[in-house]
C-alpha cells in the first residue's frame, strides 16, 4: 500500500511515453549511479591504502632522523661520563670538556657536570659547571645555591636513583637557564677497590624550542602537521604554543570525552605505531593520524594528514563523471520521448474510446487503423469487445437483481439467527453471584453455533453451547431446532446428562440429513459454585483458576447430538471458586487459521487466557476474539467464532478447614456423622464421589472401634478431627477403648471362593483401598488412628 501510494504522484496519472522514459532512464541511472559509487568507492580506496603505506613511511622516516639527532646528543654526555671514570681531572679540565661538548654539537642547547654535595671539594657543597647556547654564542654559568639546588631536581634524581642514563619529561629550567628543555642524564662513579660511588651525573640538554621548529617544517599538503609527546602523554611540540608542556594528550581527551583519542595516546605512550582517522583538535577537520615511537627517549611522533586536502582529486574525478553522466541521460531522454511518442499516439485513441465504454456509450466508431502490427490487433479486439460487453451487461443487470434478493433473505435469516441468542449483557442484573459474556460472529450471513443461558429455578441457571455441522441455511435451521429443544429439557430434566439425552433422542429421529451438533451443556449452584455438566462431542473448556493458571475440562465425554441415536452422556460435576472463570468456545476460536495455514490451537488460547484472566469479562471476551483477528491476520473467516465465559463471584459458606466430631459409641450415632460429613463436603466443594468415600471409610472404622473397642459396653465417645487441605483431606479417630489396631486385621484372600474365605477383612481392604496411607499408635490409654486420602475425585 505504501510503495504504491509513492510511486502515484510521479507515475500514476501520465502518459505511457513518460512511463516508458521513465522506467528506462531510472533503470540507467541506477546502473550508471552503481558504476559510478563502485569506481569512487575502488578509487578512494585505493588512495587510502596508498596514503596510509606513504604517511608509515613518512611517520618511521621522520621519527627515525629524530631518533639519530637524539641518539647522537646521548653519546656526548655518555663519552664523557666515561672519561671521568678513567682520567684524572682538575676544575679547568671539567670546563674545558663540556664546552667542547656544546660547541661541537650544534643540537645541544646546553651541558653540565654536576657532582654530589661536597664530592669534587669538601668545601663546596654545589659545583655544576655549565655551558649552553642561548644564541649562536656560548655562555658559561655556575648551576647550584640554594634557589637551585640541582641535586633535588628530576634531571639528577632520576638517573642517581636508577643506576642508568635517562631522559627527563619536558620541563621548564626555572632557576637556571630559563628554558623549555629535555635532559638526557648519565650518572657516573668512582672505583673504591671493588666498590663504585657515584659522583654525580653528566647532562646534554635538549632546546624545545629546536624540536619545535624541527618538527614544525614538516607540513602536509596545505593544513596537516605534526607534534611530539613525551612517554607520558605531555606535549613537547605542537603548534598551539598553549599545548606545550601544559596539556597532555589524555587531558584533551577528558576534557573532550573522546574515548578513541584516548586509545590513542596509551597506544603512542606505548611505544606503538599505527594510522588510524582522526579529527583535528584545532580545526575539526577529518584527517587521518599516523603515529611511530622515538625508542631512545619513550616519545612518540604524531602527523595529521587532511583528507579533504587528499582527497581532492578523487572529488574532482567523481564531479566530471557525475556532469558527463547527466549530459548521456539528457540525450537519451531526448531519443526515448521521440521513440514512446512514435509507438503509443494508436494507443491514444484507442484510449479515448475506452471513456466512450466507461460512460455506456456502445455507438463509438474507431479510426481506421490499418496497421497490421499489436495496435491493429488491439483495434479489432475492441470491436469484438463492444458486442461481447453489451451482451454481458444485459445478463449482468437480470443476474444482480436476482442475487440481491437471495442477499435481501439471507440478511433477514441473519438477523433472525442472532435474535435468538440472547445479547444483553449483564444478562441478570440483581444476580451478584456470577458475571456471564458471549459473543457470536458467523463466518457467513447465516451460521450454525450457537449458545443460550437460563435460570431454571432460583439458584440453578443453564448454560449451553454448540456447533452444529455444515453451514448456511440448513445449519441454522438445525440450530434453531437444537436450542429450543435444550431450553425445554432443561426445565423438566434432573442433570444436564439426562438434558442431552432427550435432545439427542429428538433430533437423532428422522434425521435424513444426517446433520448433528456438538454440544457443552452445564449447570450453575450459585449457593455453592458447584457446575454439574455433560459434554455432547464438543471442545473441552477451560477454567480459568484464580492466580492458579488456566486448565482444560477433561475427562469423558458423548456422542454429538444428531450422531447416534442411543447415545450415552456423563454427568460430571467440578467447582469454581469465587473469581474463577469458565471459558466455552467452538472450534472455529482454535482453529482459526493464518496466512501461513497455522491455527491459533488451544495451546494459544490457553496462554492468552492465562494472562488476560484478571481482565473484566467483556474485555476477555472482546480481547480474545481481537487477538484471534489478528493472529488471522487478512485471512478470511473459514468457520463461525462463539465465546461464551462465565465468572463466579459467591463466596465460601465457610472457611473453617477442620471439623471436629465427638460421637457416642452407639450405632445410632451414625446419621450424625453423615449429616456433619454432608454439610463438610458442602462447605468446601468436595465432590460427590469424593464424599461418599469418605462416608465408607469413616463408617467402616467407627463400626469397628464400636465393636471392638468398647466391646464391653458402656457409654464412652469417640472423637473424630477430620482436616482439608489443598489436594488432601487428614482424617484422624480417637478412643479410648481397650487396646485395637485394625491394621492388623489380614487382607482377604480375594481370589479363594466365598465359602472358603474367612469372616472379616473385605471393610479394611476398602478402607485400605481408598485411603493413600494409613497410622495406628496406642498413646498414655488412646487408641490413635491417622489417615490421609485425596482431596478430588483420582487424586486429581
Amino acid at each position: 500500500m505504501n510503495s504504491t501510494g509513492s510511486r502515484d504522484p510521479i507515475v500514476k496519472n501520465r502518459t505511457l511515453a513518460f512511463k516508458l522514459a521513465f522506467s528506462i532512464l531510472t533503470c540507467c541511472s541506477l546502473i550508471a549511479g552503481s558504476i559510478l559509487g563502485y569506481n569512487y568507492y575502488v578509487s578512494r580506496r585505493m588512495i587510502l591504502k596508498n596514503i596510509e603505506a606513504s604517511a608509515r613511511d613518512f611517520a618511521g622516516m621522520t621519527a627515525q632522523k629524530i631518533e639519530t639527532v637524539l641518539h647522537g646528543i646521548q653519546e656526548v654526555p655518555e663519552t664523557l661520563a666515561g672519561a671521568l671514570e678513567e682520567i684524572p681531572y682538575d676544575e679547568a679540565t671539567l670546563k674545558r670538556l663540556v664546552r667542547s661538548a656544546v660547541e661541537q654539537n650544534i643540537e645541544i642547547y646546553g651541558s653540565t657536570v654536576a657532582f654530589e654535595p661536597n664530592a669534587f671539594n669538601p668545601s663546596l657543597r654545589y659545583f655544576a659547571p655549565y655551558y649552553y647556547r642561548p644564541g649562536s654564542e656560548l655562555k658559561f654559568s655556575w648551576l647550584g645555591g640554594e634557589n637551585y639546588r640541582y641535586f633535588l631536581l628530576d634531571w639528577y634524581q632520576i638517573p642517581k636513583e636508577l643506576g642508568r642514563t635517562a631522559w627527563t619529561e619536558p620541563y621548564y629550567d626555572e632557576g637556571g637557564v630559563n628554558v623549555s628543555m629535555a635532559t638526557y642524564s648519565v650518572p657516573f662513579y668512582r672505583r673504591d677497590g671493588k666498590d663504585r660511588r657515584f659522583l654525580g651525573v653528566v647532562t646534554a640538554d635538549v632546546s624545545l624550542g629546536w624540536l619545535q621548529t624541527m618538527i614544525s617544517r614538516i607540513k602536509i599538503a596545505k593544513t596537516g602537521y605534526a607534534f611530539l609527546i613525551s612517554k607520558n602523554g605531555t606535549f613537547v611540540t605542537h603548534p598551539r604554543k598553549d599545548l606545550i608542556m601544559n596539556e597532555t594528550l589524555f587531558g584533551l581527551a577528558e576534557a573532550d570525552h573522546d574515548e578513541e583519542l584516548r586509545k590513542i595516546g596509551r597506544s603512542m605512550i606505548h611505544g606503538q605505531s599505527g594510522f588510524v582517522p582522526f579529527r583535528d583538535f584545532m580545526s575539526g577537520k577529518k584527517c587521518w593520524l599516523v603515529y611511530a615511537p622515538i625508542p631512545s627517549t619513550g616519545w612518540s611522533l604524531a602527523v595529521l594528514f587532511p583528507q579533504d586536502e587528499l582527497m581532492a582529486d578523487v572529488l574532482h574525478l567523481n564531479k566530471v563523471n557525475v556532469l558527463l553522466a547527466t549530459a548521456g541521460f539528457l540525450i537519451l531522454l531526448i531519443v526515448i520521448i521521440y521513440i514512446a511518442n512514435s509507438i503509443t499516439k494508436p494507443l491514444q485513441i484507442l484510449a479515448g474510446a475506452t471513456k466512450d465504454i466507461a460512460k455506456g456509450r456502445w455507438d463509438f466508431e474507431l479510426p481506421d487503423l490499418k496497421s497490421t502490427d499489436e495496435v491493429g490487433g488491439l483495434a479489432a479486439s475492441f470491436l469484438s469487445m463492444k458486442d461481447a460487453l453489451k451482451k454481458y451487461i444485459r445478463e449482468l443487470t437480470e443476474t444482480t437483481a436476482i442475487k440481491e434478493h437471495m442477499e435481501s433473505e439471507l440478511r433477514i435469516a441473519h438477523d433472525i439467527q442472532l435474535s435468538i441468542v440472547p445479547k444483553i449483557f449483564p444478562p441478570f442484573p440483581g444476580r451478584k453471584e456470577f458475571e456471564l459474556h458471549a459473543i457470536l460472529e458467523p463466518a457467513r450471513e447465516v451460521g450454525g453455533d450457537f449458545y443460550d443461558f437460563f435460570f431454571i429455578d432460583d439458584s440453578r441457571l443453564c448454560f449451553v453451547i454448540g456447533d452444529v455441522s455444515g453451514k448456511g441455511v440448513p445449519a441454522a435451521l438445525f440450530m434453531a431446532v437444537t436450542k429450543t429443544l435444550i431450553k425445554a429439557s432443561a426445565t423438566e430434566s434432573t442433570g444436564p446428562d439426562e438434558v442431552l439425552s432427550r435432545v439427542n433422542s429428538e433430533i437423532s429421529r428422522d434425521n435424513d440429513s444426517c446433520m448433528f451438533v456438538t454440544v457443552f451443556c452445564g449447570i450453575l449452584d450459585t449457593r455453592t459454585g458447584e457446575i454439574s455438566y455433560a459434554n455432547g462431542g464438543h471442545n473441552p473448556p477451560l477454567v480459568l483458576r484464580k492466580d492458579k493458571g488456566a486448565e482444560f475440562l477433561g475427562g469423558e465425554h458423548g456422542p454429538a447430538l444428531g450422531a447416534v441415536e442411543n447415545g450415552i452422556f456423563i454427568k460430571k460435576s467440578f467447582f469454581l471458586a469465587p473469581g474463577d472463570v469458565l471459558c466455552l468456545y467452538t472450534d472455529g476460536v482454535t482453529e482459526a487459521c493464518n496466512e501461513k495455514e497455522e491455527l491459533f490451537s488451544e495451546e494459544k488460547l490457553q496462554k492468552f487466557l492465562y494472562q488476560e484472566s484478571g481482565a473484566s469479562l467483556k474485555a476477555l471476551v472482546e480481547d480474545t476474539l481481537g487477538q484471534i483477528r489478528i493472529f488471522a491476520g487478512v485471512q478470511p473467516q473459514s468457520d463461525d467464532i462463539t465465546l461464551l465465559m462465565l465468572r463466579y463471584c459467591g463466596k465460601y459458606l465457610g472457611d473453617n478447614k477442620t471439623m471436629k466430631l465427638a460421637l457416642e459409641n452407639d450405632l445410632s450415632s451414625l446419621p450424625k456423622m453423615v449429616a456433619t460429613l454432608a454439610e463438610f463436603g458442602k462447605q468446601h466443594r468436595l465432590t460427590e464421589n469424593v464424599l461418599n468415600n469418605l462416608n465408607l471409610v469413616l463408617e467402616e472404622l467407627v463400626v469397628n472401634i464400636i465393636s471392638y473397642a468398647y466391646a464391653e459396653g458402656g457409654k464412652r465417645e469417640i472423637l473424630i478431627r477430620l482436616e482439608k487441605l489443598e489436594k488432601e483431606l487428614i482424617l484422624q479417630l480417637r478412643d479410648d477403648g481397650k487396646a485395637f489396631n485394625p491394621l492388623q486385621v489380614p487382607e482377604p484372600d480375594l481370589d479363594a471362593k466365598i465359602e472358603d474365605r474367612p469372616v472379616g477383612g473385605l471393610g479394611m481392604h476398602m478402607v485400605r483401598d481408598l485411603t493413600s496411607s494409613l497410622e495406628y499408635e496406642r498413646k498414655e490409654g488412646w487408641n490413635i488412628l491417622t489417615l490421609k486420602m485425596a482431596a478430588f475425585p483420582g487424586g486429581e
